[in-house]
């Protein structure tokens, strides 16, 4: 509907051809599309709730599996993509970053340490920490919570 029919709307409404409750609700609806039409367009989060964005910035990271790298690439794409028009996508992007990184450093050393055969455990633990705490991560961004990562250090505040 455009402004258009709105007047013819009004018109029909003087005339008596219908109610003035008719009209209003007409009306209503009206504005309610328009309302809609311009919060679909203005929605960077590719049409999805911030929720449910931010469960896929998570579990984004389980990409790695299919192509080596991808899993640490996609979800900075994603928060670098969106991270201006949404306040909450910037904070929950960093702190997967700040994980992401972290994680890598623990990595790092426990691979170092496999020299001396306490890496081999380590890195075990730590891939299944990685999972888990991604999992924990996804399922808590999907009820609307923010959970930050244990053994994060802040890089990026």
């Amino acid at each position: 509907m455009n402004y258009d029919d709105l007047k013819t709307l009004d018109e029909l409404r003087r005339n008596g051809a219908i109610s003035e409750e008719e009209y209003q609700k007409e009306k209503e609806k009206f504005f309610n599309r328009t309302e809609d039409f311009q919060t679909n367009n203005s929605n960077p989060l590719f049409g999805l709730s911030d929720n449910s964005y931010i469960s896929l910035m998570h579990i984004s990271q389980f990409a790695g599996f299919i192509i080596p790298g991808l899993g640490f690439i996609a979800p900075i794409i994603l928060w670098l993509i969106n991270k201006s028009y949404n306040e909450k996508v910037d904070s929950v992007g960093k702190h997967i970053i700040n994980f992401m990184l972290s994680m890598l450093i623990y990595y790092a050393v426990s691979g170092v340490l496999c020299c001396l055969a306490i890496g081999i455990p380590m890195l075990i633990a730590l891939g299944v920490m990685h999972i888990v705490f991604v999992i924990i991560a996804t399922i808590k961004a999907n009820n609307g919570e923010t959970w930050k990562y244990p053994l994060t250090i802040d890089f990026l505040k």
